[in-house]
């Protein structure tokens, strides 16, 4: 009798690992805003082009590390995205100018894309079977919301105690720490004979002559603009425009004295609310239509979204807003990765996704670039919020044409 292939393995497990510690760091730099920003006297919008900048080299080095990986190997192409992260984290702790810090956030996005998505999600796709594929995604990406739920409290807490810049090198050394787990990167390849003999050139053509692929495309841009968006300026939003805390409310109670404190917790409940709705995500994949559930859940955001902007913002509509954000927030990874792998193949599926989450982090870099410029210009994030509203709507409609059959191979 055939036995079940099981769906906890050490290469999920690392891969789990690598990724949360990757994005505690990551999501914590929201928290970072104010401090940086009142030691310098620097505008809102120059810290938040740093972000935006770091988004988009993240955009950009995620279909290079894809390739690298596929080339190379899955583990030098993570050895040499933690180099970057730790360096770039380093170098931006001396940085004293809006433009050293904007120019080394390079260095950090591209450490955000050789430990991200793009090569771990390939990695356990690849190695997990066809039936554990969807919830192995799922459970991979939940461990991104894991490092969410920690990272900003523990950003906030050491500079409680460090200057920011301590605070730094101290996650510099914990992605290189990371690195102790990747003798367990190691898996069989499960992608067909078919997909084997296929070069990655005519996978990419297959892909670009096929228009779901750019629907895919186009769809998670909004995905990036808005988490970018809540991860770089929900704590400053929170800290602003939410009425104050009252200091003998139940709330003070459990240590939230302050708006700024409520607004990195708003963060972890973000992460932490995903981190069942990623697996939910990747749980109903394997079942349901990938298309019509990732239409679902940027419809749903969009509506979650309209509310939270028209009602008055309390402490109570921070902490539902980011419960119900937070269980579509990174619903959209295991799905969209999926879609990719189930229409294209897994033999080039971080190449593939890669490009995909491209799109991703423009969303990204525009999110987070026009909140700040918005900030300053209109000292309001209303605007850009409409405009995150809007671009997830239009997520929600460019899903539904999506043909999740393979296309035809292209001759060489």
């Amino acid at each position: 009798m055939q036995t079940r292939a099981p769906l906890i393995t050490p290469v999920l497990i690392a891969g789990c690992l690598i990724i949360m510690v990757g994005f505690a760091i990551r999501a914590s730099f929201g928290v970072f805003q104010i401090p940086i920003a009142a030691e310098f006297g620097w505008a809102r919008a120059d810290f938040s082009l740093a972000i935006a900048i770091q988004n988009l080299a993240w955009g950009i080095g995620q279909p290079i590390f894809g390739a690298l990986a596929e080339r190379f190997g899955d583990r030098r192409a993570i050895i040499a995205g933690a180099l970057f992260y730790a360096v770039g984290l380093v170098l931006s702790s001396l940085a004293v100018t809006p433009g050293q810090h904007q120019l080394l956030e390079f260095l950090v996005g591209f450490g955000i894309a050789g430990t991200g998505f793009g090569v771990i999600l390939a990695v356990v796709g690849r190695a997990a079977s066809a039936e554990n594929r969807s919830i192995a995604l799922g459970i991979t990406t939940a461990a991104g919301s894991a490092g969410q739920v920690i990272g900003a409290p523990i950003a906030s807490t050491l500079l409680d105690h460090f200057p920011w810049q301590t605070v730094f090198v101290i996650f510099a050394v914990a992605i290189l720490a990371i690195l102790a787990v990747l003798p367990m990167m190691r898996a069989p390849d499960r992608a067909s004979r078919a997909e084997l003999e296929e070069s990655m050139g005519e996978v990419l053509l297959k892909a670009f002559r096929d228009p779901s692929y750019t629907f895919i495309f186009l769809g998670f841009f909004s995905c990036g603009y808005q988490l970018a968006f809540i991860t770089a300026h929900f704590p400053a939003l929170v800290t602003e425009m939410c009425a104050a805390i009252d200091p003998s409310g139940m709330l003070a109670g459990i240590g939230i004295n302050s708006t700024a404190r409520l607004g990195a917790i708003a963060i972890s409940l973000i992460g932490l609310a995903n981190i069942v709705g990623s697996i939910t995500a990747g749980w109903l994949g394997k079942t349901y239509t990938k298309k019509y559930l990732l239409s679902g859940i940027y419809a749903a955001r969009t509506v979650v979204a309209a509310l939270f902007i028209m009602l008055p913002i309390t402490p109570l509509s921070v902490a539902l807003f980011s419960v119900a954000m937070g269980a579509l927030w990174l619903a959209t990874v295991p799905l969209t990765s999926g879609l990719v792998a189930h229409i294209y193949g897994l033999r080039y599926m971080g190449t593939l996704y890669g490009i995909v989450f491209f799109s991703h982090q423009l969303g990204g870099f525009l999110g987070v670039w026009l909140g700040g410029r918005m900030y300053d210009a209109y000292g309001s994030y209303t605007v850009v919020w409409w405009i995150g509203v809007a671009v997830g709507a239009f997520s929600a409609l460019i899903h539904l044409p999506i043909r999740e059959n393979r296309p035809a191979a292209v001759p060489a």
